[in-house]
C-alpha cells in the first residue's frame, strides 16, 4: 500500500552538542601552569594564592561545565575526566588559599594520589578510540601523583618534578584542545588526534546504525 503523498511528513531534527574537551583541556592548562610557576620558584611562594584562585574561580567551573556537557553528549571520558579534574582542582585551590604560603599538606597529598589513580580510568577508556585525550588524562594522572608525593614529603625535589610534569601537561592539553577545536570547526582532521577504531568510525560517518546495535543504546534499553 503506497503512502499518501498529501500526508504530512515526519522529520526528526537533532541539535548536536559540541565536544566539551577543548574547554576542559584549556582550563586544565591554566591551573597546571600557574601552579607549576609556583612549584618551580618562578614566582614568589605567596603567589600560590593567585594559582589557587585560578583553580577555584576559573578552572573548576569550566571543567564542571565540560563534565555536564559530557554527560549530555554521552561521552563518558569527558564526563568522568572533567568531573574528577573539577573536584580535585577545587580542593587543591581551597587548600592553597587557606594554608600559609609554601607549606605542604599531607591531606591534600592523599587526595592527589587518589585523584591520580581515578584519572587513569578515563585515560584507559579513551585509549582505544582517541589517543590525544587519553594522553591528557594520563599526564594529568601523573601530575596529580607526583604532586601528591611532593605534598606528603615536603621535598623541594619532588615539588620541582611536579612543576615540570605540570608544564608538560599544559603543553599536551593545549595541543589536544587545538586539534579537537580545528577538527570541529573544519570538519576534518588538521592536527593528529590519534583517532582509531570507534573514534575514527564516528568521524568518517561509519557509526553503528544496525537496529541490533541501537537496541543497546541508552534510552532504548530498559536500564542504563
Amino acid at each position: 500500500m503506497s503512502a499518501d503523498p498529501g500526508a504530512p511528513a515526519t522529520r526528526v531534527v537533532l541539535r548536536p552538542l559540541a565536544t566539551p574537551l577543548p574547554l576542559g583541556f584549556l582550563a586544565l592548562a591554566m591551573a597546571t601552569t600557574t601552579f607549576s610557576a609556583v612549584q618551580l620558584d618562578w614566582v614568589p611562594a605567596d603567589q600560590g594564592r593567585v594559582a589557587a584562585l585560578v583553580a577555584v574561580a576559573a578552572t573548576a567551573p569550566l571543567q564542571l561545565t565540560a563534565a555536564v556537557v559530557g554527560f549530555l553528549t554521552r561521552d563518558p571520558v569527558a564526563a568522568t575526566g572533567m568531573g574528577v579534574l573539577a573536584g580535585t582542582w577545587t580542593v587543591a585551590g581551597l587548600t592553597t588559599l587557606t594554608s600559609p604560603p609554601g607549606t605542604a599538606s599531607p591531606g591534600l597529598g592523599v587526595l592527589l594520589l587518589v585523584s591520580g589513580v581515578a584519572m587513569l580510568v578515563p585515560a584507559v577508556a579513551a585509549a582505544p578510540a582517541k589517543l590525544a585525550p587519553a594522553a591528557v588524562m594520563g599526564t594529568a594522572a601523573t601530575r596529580f601523583a607526583v604532586t601528591g608525593v611532593a605534598e606528603l614529603t615536603g621535598s623541594p625535589a619532588w615539588q620541582a618534578a611536579a612543576g615540570w610534569v605540570g608544564l608538560a601537561l599544559a603543553a599536551v592539553a593545549v595541543y589536544a584542545a587545538l586539534a579537537l577545536e580545528l577538527e570541529g570547526t573544519t570538519g576534518r582532521t588538521v592536527l593528529p588526534v590519534g583517532r582509531r577504531g570507534p573514534g575514527r568510525a564516528a568521524v568518517d560517518g561509519r557509526g553503528p546504525l544496525d537496529p541490533r546495535e541501537l537496541a543497546r543504546e541508552a534510552g532504548v534499553r530498559p536500564q542504563l
